[in-house]
C-alpha cells in the first residue's frame, strides 16, 4: 500500500451526497465508465457525473434495461458487457478501443450480493466472477485507454464486508458454500485488487481506490427474503426501511465519486475509503493476513484465471506468489 490508511480530514462524512463532493468540481471533456451504471449507487453515480459535465459509459448485462432507466440522460451511452463471461469483456473493451477515446474514471460498481450458489464460466463462484474476476479482465483489457487519459482513476466498490482472508485452499467455495462467505471473499478481492492495481498503475499515472459505500437499500438485495432483512433489522414486516444507519443512493454514491474526483486525492491511491475519507484504521487492517504479498498474490492468481493482464510491468516477479498458501 503506497499511502497511509488514515484519514485526511476530508470534512465530509457518512451524510455527504454525490453533489456534495462534486461541488465546485468541472468534469467538462472527462469520460467515466460506470458498471452497472443503471441501477442503486451506479445509477447515482452516473447521474451526479453527468451534472459535473463528464460523459459516462453505462457498461451493463442487460443494455435494453439499461437504456430505459438512463433515457432522457443527456451525455450517457450504453454498451453491454457480461462479467461473468470474458469474452463478453473482451467485446466491450474492443468496441471502446476501437473508438479511440481516452478513459479518465472507471468505476466498478457492479454486483453480486448473497446469491445462491451458481457456477459461472470455468466454474467460478458467481460473486467471485463477478465481483471481482470480471472487473479484473476489464481493466486489463481497457488499460490502454486508462493509461492515455493521464491521471486516471480506477475506483473497486467493495463494502464493509472487506475484512475477510481470501480463501486461497478454496477460491471457488468447492468444498462448501456459504453466501455470504463468498460475498465477503470477493469484496476483500476488490480491496486487494485496488490495492495493487495502484502499486504497478500509478507509474503509468493510473491510481485506483476501494471503497466502502455504507448501507444502502438497493437491488443489490435481490437474492434477500425479507425475512432475511427483517431478521437482519433492516426492513420491518412490510418492508419498510428501518435500519437507522442505511444511506440514501445519493449518499451511499459519494465516497465513489469522492474516490474518482476528489482534488484532495491527487497523487494518494491504494487506500480504502469511508464515508467520503479514507478509512482511518491501523495498518495494513484491510490486508487479510497482513502480509505484502496478499494483493499481488490475488493479481497473479486472477491473471491465471481470466488469462489476462496488461498491467504487470513485471509478470516474473508477481509470479512468485502463484504457489500454494
Amino acid at each position: 500500500m503506497n499511502t497511509p490508511q488514515r484519514s485526511i480530514g476530508s470534512g465530509f462524512g457518512a451524510r455527504t451526497s454525490v453533489d456534495d463532493v462534486l461541488s465546485g468540481i468541472d468534469l467538462s471533456g472527462r469520460l467515466a465508465i460506470v458498471t452497472g451504471g443503471h441501477s442503486g449507487l451506479g445509477l447515482a453515480t452516473t447521474r451526479a457525473l453527468i451534472r459535473a459535465g463528464a460523459r459516462v459509459v453505462v457498461a451493463a448485462r442487460r443494455p435494453a434495461t439499461a437504456g430505459e432507466a438512463v433515457e432522457g440522460i443527456d451525455g450517457v451511452e450504453v454498451d453491454e458487457v457480461d462479467l461473468t463471461d470474458l469474452d463478453s469483456v473482451r467485446g466491450f473493451a474492443d468496441r471502446f478501443l476501437a473508438s479511440g477515446r481516452d478513459i479518465d474514471i472507471l468505476v466498478n460498481n457492479a454486483g453480486l450480493m448473497a446469491c445462491p450458489e451458481t457456477r459461472v464460466g470455468s466454474g467460478w463462484e458467481a460473486q467471485f466472477a463477478t465481483n471481482h474476476l470480471g472487473h479484473y479482465a476489464l481493466v486489463n483489457r481497457l488499460w490502454p485507454a486508462l493509461v492515455r487519459g493521464g491521471g486516471a482513476r480506477v475506483v473497486a466498490v467493495a463494502s464493509g464486508y472487506a475484512d475477510s482472508a481470501i480463501r486461497w485452499h478454496d477460491l471457488q467455495f468447492e468444498q462448501g458454500y456459504d453466501k455470504w462467505q463468498a460475498y465477503a471473499q470477493s469484496k476483500m478481492a476488490n480491496v486487494r485488487f485496488a490495492e495493487h492495481l495502484d502499486t504497478i498503475g500509478r507509474a503509468y499515472g493510473v491510481w485506483a481506490f476501494s471503497v466502502h459505500p455504507g448501507y444502502i437499500l438497493t437491488p443489490l438485495q435481490r437474492h434477500l427474503s425479507r425475512s432475511e432483512m427483517v431478521a437482519a433489522g433492516w426492513v420491518d414486516e412490510d418492508g419498510n426501511q428501518i435500519g437507522a444507519d442505511f444511506k440514501t443512493p445519493e449518499q451511499g454514491a459519494a465516497t465513489q465519486v469522492w474516490a474518482a474526483t476528489s482534488p484532495r486525492l491527487a497523487g494518494l491511491g491504494g487506500v480504502y475509503c469511508v464515508d467520503c475519507d479514507i478509512a482511518d484504521l491501523p495498518e495494513r487492517a484491510v490486508a487479510g493476513d497482513g502480509t505484502p504479498s496478499e494483493a499481488a498474490r490475488l493479481w497473479a492468481v486472477s491473471a491465471t484465471l481470466t488469462g489476462v493482464d496488461a498491467v504487470s510491468s513485471d509478470i516474473d516477479a508477481v509470479s512468485r506468489y502463484t504457489g500454494p498458501s
